[in-house]
């Protein structure tokens, strides 16, 4: 994680990288991890080799009514249950090697005082309402039920679940409000509640609709938002905006600083994304030169497409309502959902493989983030199989990446006469043999093509150029014939063994921001200082790049060559796919009976 702080330099390009709070009342599954915080530490990972000045924020989004519930669950409290899966999510994302500058958490003084600001410029900019609502009461408890804390039979014709919850039916899908139930029942008491009469105040999104609009017509275009964004942004415009409800009958949350309201606390849309700001407040004293400095400060948010109107309406709308020359969004990258084998991976039923299974599996974390972000469900939902990460593994990583590279250092790394003594050869000539040069031009191409894929967050294609750049590489072995060049045409093969070795070093820089123990690997293999990861235009990489022989200096000694990747076999994939079926209470089950493994 980052250690060292970060403001807004003049002059260069700064950029704050977000990736959509995880909640914090369970362990987070592969689709969570590829949706949001590994997604966006491969940009920004990316930002930091281009030599850009960003910042990666993110942290456990801890307030409101699923906290208050697991609390209950686990009969503790909301504070015990925040600081148990904040230590778990902060855990998974070490293991995954997520490069956070903060990853901090919503729980916060800076929290409530931001988001307390932001309420009172709304309330004096008269973008608030007062309403009355309908709301289901329990006599027993004393409050008012909040949705999740409410369940009852499903109003929907034909569906006959009988314990769907206030907010939507797991059976029939339809989205409901807790008074539409049928029979409802308090999730504590079991005592059926009354309906009760209540005020609350409101967000009044039709009165924003102008400046909203003009900032999503313009922000949209120039920021290049991916499809389902725009598609989901459009929809709810379309749809027409409503007034929306920002504050609930519950306890813990952002207290509303409101005489009348004050036993309420702000709902979590509301609440949730201005964590972002809260969380770069706990960073830094000075979070305002990145959050109130849109000329010099561009935003680039991550989410699932599920989290889209919350990133690109109502938290726009609160931010433009507020005033302040708040820093607006950018560039938001959503992506669509990753799948499990043959359904779906889901927190609330336990199905899927969790953060907290993937080190128990083996398989090293390079592994994981490279099939991850090769399955990014970037324009439609892709679905994860064990057999799919056996022959990604065995036929990417281990065939081609890991032979090439093997290939070109064993073959530096063998004795005088055999090889080059661990020594990079001096290359006089490069510039003039053929095949190296148009292996050269079509490796400067593919930097290019990567170098403009990321820059459009267009990861998983970034990420498939850079295996392209290793393909490219092992075809120039093969044509080069470099072992019958070591006896026939030694000063040749020098030609070739040097930009081979200057091109392993561009994979693992290329890589770096997809898989960076990988890459720190092949740099210990290569004998060179992580530091020495660049794509920076100001140090002329990227134009070094077009010209491989020149990347590594002739003379320099490599360090010793190793395997960098392991073979997947047959029996462990079933292994595994019997091991993580289930839910993870059956697989529990199991455990305890002596069957698991």
């Amino acid at each position: 994680m980052g250690d060292q702080l970060k403001l807004p330099i003049p002059g260069k390009r700064n950029i704050l990288i977000t990736s959509a709070l995880p909640y914090v009342n369970n362990v987070p599954h592969l689709g969570n991890i590829i949706g949001c915080v590994l997604s966006a530490d491969v940009f920004a990972r990316y930002c930091r080799l281009r030599g850009y000045n960003a910042i990666y924020i993110c942290g456990t989004d801890e307030y409101g009514t699923a906290t208050e519930k697991k609390a209950m669950e686990e009969s503790c409290t909301p504070k015990q249950i925040c600081d148990k899966y904040h230590a778990i999510h902060k855990e998974v994302y070490e293991w995954f090697d997520i490069s956070f500058d903060k990853f901090g958490r919503t729980s916060t003084p800076q929290q409530t005082e931001i988001c307390q600001d932001i309420f009172k410029k709304l309330l004096q900019n008269n973008w608030l309402s007062e309403n009355t609502m309908e709301q289901l009461y329990c006599e027993t408890c004393e409050k008012f039920l909040a949705d999740r804390h409410v369940e009852g039979s499903c109003p929907t014709d034909g569906c006959n679940n009988k314990s769907t919850g206030g907010d939507q039916c797991d059976s029939c899908g339809k989205l409901l409000n807790p008074t539409e139930l049928k029979d409802p029942r308090c999730q504590v008491c079991k005592n059926s509640p009354i309906i009760r009469e209540t005020d609350h105040l409101f967000l009044e999104l039709p009165l924003l609709k102008d400046k909203l609009e003009e900032y999503i017509s313009e922000t949209s275009v120039t920021g290049g938002w991916t499809d389902n964004a725009v598609h989901t942004t459009n929809a709810w415009l379309k749809e027409g905006l409503r007034a929306r409800c920002i504050t609930r009958d519950l306890k813990w949350g952002v207290p509303v600083p409101h005489e009348k309201y004050k036993d309420k606390v702000f709902y979590v849309w509301f609440d949730a994304p201005i964590g972002y700001i809260s969380i770069t407040a706990s960073y830094t004293c000075d979070w305002e030169k990145w959050w109130k400095n849109p000329e010099n400060v561009e935003l680039f948010q991550f989410m699932g497409k599920d989290n889209v109107p919350f990133h690109t309406v109502m938290f726009p709308s609160a931010l433009l309502g507020a005033g302040d020359n708040w820093t607006l969004m950018k560039t938001i990258s959503a992506t669509e959902y990753l799948n499990y084998e043959t359904g779906k991976f889901s927190k609330s039923r336990g199905v899927g493989v969790f953060g907290n299974d993937v080190k128990d599996t083996g398989i090293p974390v390079e592994v994981w983030r490279y099939y991850l972000l090769n399955h990014r469900p970037e324009v439609s939902d892709t679905t994860f199989t064990w057999a799919d990460l056996q022959e990604k593994l065995n036929k990417e990583l281990l065939g081609n990446l890991g032979n090439f590279i093997n290939r070109v250092l064993s073959f530096i790394a063998k004795p005088s006469g055999q090889g080059y003594g661990s020594i990079v050869p001096d290359a006089p000539g490069a510039e003039s043999h053929e095949l190296t040069q148009k292996r050269a031009e079509n490796v400067g191409k593919y930097v290019d093509q990567y170098i403009e894929a990321l820059e459009k967050v267009k990861l998983k294609q970034g990420l498939e150029i850079a295996m392209s750049i290793s393909h490219e590489g092992n075809a120039y072995l093969q044509e080069s014939k470099f072992w019958k060049l070591y006896k026939e045409d030694k000063p040749t093969c020098s030609i070739v063994i040097r930009t081979a070795a200057g091109i392993v070093h561009l994979l693992a820089c290329l890589l770096e921001p997809f898989m960076p123990s990988f890459s720190i690997e092949v740099f210990k293999q290569l004998n060179l200082p992580e530091s020495r990861f660049s794509l920076s235009d100001e140090n002329g990489d990227i134009d070094r790049a077009r010209r491989p022989w020149e990347i590594l200096p002739s003379g320099h000694k490599i360090g010793i060559p190793g395997r960098l990747f392991k073979e997947l076999k047959d029996d462990e994939v079933e292994a595994y796919r019997s091991d993580y079926s289930g839910s993870q209470a059956e697989r529990k089950l199991r455990e305890a009976k002596g069957t698991l493994g």
